[in-house]
């Protein structure tokens, strides 16, 4: 996918750097070497195993932190709902 199809947005922008170590992370973890830039050449199989852990991670990252009686921040954008 070219650069100007993206439509996934961090919705902290000082993140984005973070984010991108820990999907390097993640992949490394999972044995895919050179994780980055152009991915076209990577079955959807193997993408799909980096962000499916990235979020099992991040939401138990949440659930951590939920027990430990901290209540998350909301973010800057609403979450629109549909009916």
């Amino acid at each position: 996918m070219a650069e100007g199809q993206k439509s996934n947005q961090i919705l902290n922008p000082q993140a984005r750097q973070a984010m991108d170590q820990f999907k390097q992370q993640v992949a490394s973890e999972l044995g895919i070497t050179n994780y980055q830039g152009y991915l076209g050449d990577v079955p959807s199989r193997l993408n799909g195993a980096v962000g499916g852990n990235m979020v099992r991670r991040m939401i138990a990252l949440a659930e951590n932190s939920l027990a430990g009686g901290q209540i998350p921040q909301a973010t800057t954008q609403q979450t629109r709902t549909t009916r």
